[in-house]
């Protein structure tokens, strides 16, 4: 699994997750298909391993993923239905940022709404 860790002010297990929750609600990992252990994560990445173990209980926490006892952690059966609460917690930073992107490049909403619908249809297609 290729995960791109960047310096920055993101702590790195929090890149871990959004990457990792990016291909499974994408549906780029399925449910039942089995993440890479803890430790050989932590080595490809040269991080610490509970780096990786932080990152995996924040994933079982929003029910993307689920450990099972000495055989691993997998994607979740029910990853792909979030509560409308629980995708608005991920959503929103998301949606702040874009705004703020938006704003700096001196695009008003109008244009955003508009380039969110033609990307939503693009992604659509591609499916």
């Amino acid at each position: 699994m290729l995960i791109q860790i960047q310096s920055g002010s993101q702590p790195i297990y929090q890149q871990i997750v959004e990457q990792i929750r990016f291909r499974i609600l994408s549906a780029q990992l399925k449910a039942g298909d089995e993440l890479p252990t803890i430790r050989g994560l932590a080595e490809t990445l040269k991080v610490n391993p509970n780096t990786i173990a932080r990152a995996y209980r924040e994933l079982e926490h929003e029910g993307l993923v689920e450990k099972r006892r000495t055989t691993g952690t997998f994607v979740a059966e029910t990853s792909g239905t979030l509560s409308r609460t629980r995708r608005r917690q991920i959503l929103t930073p998301e949606i702040d940022k874009l705004v703020v992107l938006a704003g700096h490049l001196g695009a008003d909403p109008a244009e955003l709404d508009e380039l969110i619908a033609s990307r939503q249809q693009a992604l659509q297609r591609k499916e």
